[in-house]
């Protein structure tokens, strides 16, 4: 209003002459919701039966529990406790029984591809004294290829390798077996005492066992199942033939 008063007074036109004439707004008309109308239309066509009918109502969910122990889940803590069980079995039988077929198992396992095999056969190896020459202990070979003696001495392997199992008791006297290689092994028999364990190495120089000079003492060895015969005594010592 006051521009055009300013305006009118630029042309010089007599204030009194103009007229102001203010446009009224037009209110704008808000339309409905679209859903609202739909409600209203079938409320409407519905209010005679059941006007509540159509009202619009919030959905009621139910709640539903998340069920956590799952097949997949229930199957994943049965074998959680079959690898602690499983465990605790390779522990306790390592334990108490070191050469349990478990163990040797498990043992092969973790070892097998580490170590080659050893397929070396007897005649690759050189037999040593299985006594000291300082004791009077007479050494024989019989045409069987076992050696004995009957002394009270040390006794010593003839050929390196590892103890691989003991037998017996200190009444009757005990049997060890020794292990060269894959198909060569030693049986001592008749000894009173045993220095090493089972596993433990086994060397030409080192006591193995020790005799009271009751009872004789025999060395067989094995080719396999099979004895070897092919052994005798000379000046040398003891050798292959």
């Amino acid at each position: 209003m006051n521009d055009e008063i300013s305006y009118a007074e630029m042309l010089e036109i007599p204030v009194e002459t103009v007229t102001v004439s203010k446009k009224e707004k037009k209110k704008k008309w808000r339309e409905e919701p679209l859903s609202d109308q739909l409600v209203k239309e079938v409320n409407d066509r519905m209010e005679a039966s059941d006007p509540a009918y159509a009202e619009s109502k919030p959905i009621e969910r139910e709640m539903q529990t998340v069920n956590r122990r799952s097949p997949a889940r229930k199957v994943l803590l049965v074998e959680l406790v079959a690898v602690i069980a499983l465990c605790a079995t390779i522990f306790l039988t390592n334990l108490f029984i070191p050469n349990s077929a478990i163990n040797t198992f498990v043992r092969g396992l973790f070892q097998g591809n580490a170590q080659t095999a050893d397929a070396r056969v007897y005649s690759d190896f050189k037999l040593s004294p299985v006594v000291n020459e300082y004791v009077d202990a007479e050494v024989t070979v019989s045409e069987t290829g076992v050696m004995s003696f009957t002394a009270e001495c040390t006794v010593y392997a003839p050929v390196e390798g590892t103890l691989e199992s003991v037998y017996g008791n200190a009444t009757d006297g005990y049997s060890i077996r020794l292990r060269h290689s894959d198909s060569f092994t030693t049986i001592i028999s008749g000894i009173d005492d045993v220095y090493l364990a089972e596993g433990d190495k086994v060397r030409t120089n080192v006591p193995l066992a020790h005799s009271d000079g009751e009872g004789a003492v025999s060395i067989m060895f094995y080719d396999g199942e099979n004895l070897i015969r092919n052994v005798v005594k000379n000046d040398e010592g003891i050798s292959w033939s």
